[in-house]
């Protein structure tokens, strides 16, 4: 007997809502080099972090950007804080930035 089939905006939510539900993910610190680096009229910045292997879309809210001490720019390596969750509406998972600060140690 097969299962009854769900909509691809449910699958998305329960995903969203798995990984809301770790606290691990909730909180996470992470290092890389910016690419696709957009500072968007809202004031909201949009970025890809990504090392040798990999690579994830980032967004941080005007909220947060109003404190950071530099300006984020293509191939600069970073710090960042956040959390990652699903935008739903694209199925796509990214981190949202509550802080970031320049790795200058690497």
């Amino acid at each position: 007997m097969r299962p009854e089939p769900i909509t691809v905006s449910e699958l998305n939510s329960y995903v969203k809502d798995k990984i809301a539900d770790d606290e691990f993910l909730n909180n996470v610190y992470i290092k890389g080099e910016i690419s696709n680096f957009k500072h968007h009229y809202t004031g909201h910045m949009y970025f890809t972090l990504k090392d040798e292997k990999s690579l994830i879309k980032c967004i941080m809210f005007k909220t947060y950007t109003t404190h950071l001490n530099f300006v984020p720019k293509d191939g600069m390596k970073v710090l960042i804080l956040g959390t990652v969750s699903v935008f739903e509406r694209d199925g796509v998972y990214q981190i949202y930035c509550k802080a970031m600060q320049e790795d200058r140690i690497r």
